[in-house]
């Protein structure tokens, strides 16, 4: 050979070398752990770096954020009673408003019922749709059928717990007008009414001993677990809908937690209280203001501000101010009822003592004394009026008795 050709043929050696280093397979990256063969050592810093990069990249794509989970009408569960309007593409027989039976499944006619509580509409569509295709009444490549929602029902739900009237609520009531008005609409209706929250406040509200991380909902035998804190907080929650036969448990965490005495979605806007201030300085409970007004009180109102509207404080002070207050409560936790006195003056002057000053609870009962000055005065005008001499002269005489 020529030495032409020696040079050449290295050329091309050096060539493969190169490209088969730096250069891969389509859709098939380098090893940077392989050697080539050649004996010689992985280039360390190269690997931490590609390593790095990969660690980075795969990180990147798990923890991408979720696109946040909204409500929507066509994905809530179906009750009993909810009426649904079904329409069937060259299928006017089955096509009509139709309601959840008793029975839990929807009555079509020409096939057989169909199971729809706790199925979402677009889940029934699918389940009608395989059912005209079962029945050899539509082929499968032509059968169309839509579920649109026309009217949720009202669903009874039983609630226990820590909440202030455990039982049986009745949610989402609606009224005839607003039935009758929906059926006249094409679709569409949302259940403002239908969700835990609605639930929970209908029971009266969770007391102040609630567990909100751990209120759970028994549907069909199966518990799920539900954190309704974020309400108090100001965070979002996702509330759950509800169908007929939903049992609602709140656990209780055995202490009183300051943060749930406020009006809320879950806690008692307000509640009544029983009042009673019958003598001085007001005679009756019409002139001391005890009305509807006052005997409604926000939730989280204490006991000093409940007297204020009994009209238990004020007046002329060398008179009223040493009154004395009667607090009645029974704790919603042991269910035993206590009764309380409190000096007025004290509580004025030591307000910010929780066991002097506690907050009042649906029905409690408040009750106020008058002063040893005034009961000394009203004794004696007591006296004054059996021993004035007139009166005692009617009395021997018979005149006027």
């Amino acid at each position: 050979m020529s030495e032409y050709t020696y040079i050449a043929r290295g050329l091309l050696i050096i060539s493969v070398i190169v490209l088969s280093g730096c250069g891969s397979m389509p859709g098939k990256p380098a090893d940077p752990f392989s050697d080539g063969g050649q004996g010689q050592a992985p280039n360390h810093e190269l690997t931490a770096l590609i390593s790095q990069l990969q660690t980075a990249r795969n990180t990147a794509a798990t923890t991408v954020p979720e696109p946040i989970t909204r409500v929507d009408a066509h994905q809530l569960p179906l009750s009993r009673g909810d009426r649904l309007r079904i329409l069937v593409f060259e299928g006017e027989h089955f096509s009509g408003v139709f309601e959840v039976d008793i029975d839990g499944r929807l009555h079509i006619p020409f096939i057989k019922p169909v199971p729809a509580v706790g199925a979402t509409p677009s889940e029934v569509q699918q389940r009608l749709e395989k059912a005209l295709v079962k029945e050899r009444i539509f082929r499968a490549d032509f059968v169309q059928v839509s579920v649109r929602i026309q009217q949720w029902s009202g669903v009874h739900v039983s609630v226990a717990g820590a909440v202030f009237s455990p039982g049986r609520v009745l949610i989402n009531d609606r009224s005839v007008e607003v039935k009758s008005h929906q059926l006249t609409q094409a679709a569409g209706d949302y259940p403002l009414e239908r969700f835990l929250t609605t639930a929970v406040r209908s029971a009266g509200g969770v007391r102040p001993d609630a567990d909100l991380k751990n209120i759970r909902l028994i549907r069909n035998g199966e518990t799920s677990i539900h954190d309704m804190s974020g309400i108090l907080a100001g965070n979002p929650v996702q509330d759950t809908a509800l169908i007929a036969g939903d049992h609602i448990i709140v656990p209780s965490v055995g202490f009183r937690q300051d943060a749930l005495m406020r009006p809320s979605l879950i806690t008692p806007p307000g509640f009544e209280i029983f009042i009673s201030n019958l003598s001085s300085p007001a005679d009756s409970n019409s002139d001391a203001a005890i009305g509807k007004e006052s005997r409604s009180i926000p939730y989280g109102t204490r006991l000093l501000r409940g007297l204020i509207s009994a009209n238990c404080i004020g007046g002329t002070q060398a008179t009223n101010a040493s009154r004395m207050a009667v607090h009645v409560t029974t704790d919603a936790v042991s269910g035993e009822t206590q009764v309380v006195h409190r000096s007025v003056e004290q509580l004025v002057h030591r307000h910010d003592r929780d066991e002097l000053n506690p907050y009042l609870m649906p029905n409690d009962g408040i009750a106020c004394y008058d002063s040893g000055v005034t009961n000394a005065r009203d004794l004696a005008k007591t006296l004054s009026d059996i021993f004035n001499p007139l009166i005692m002269l009617r009395i021997l005489t018979g005149f006027g008795v």
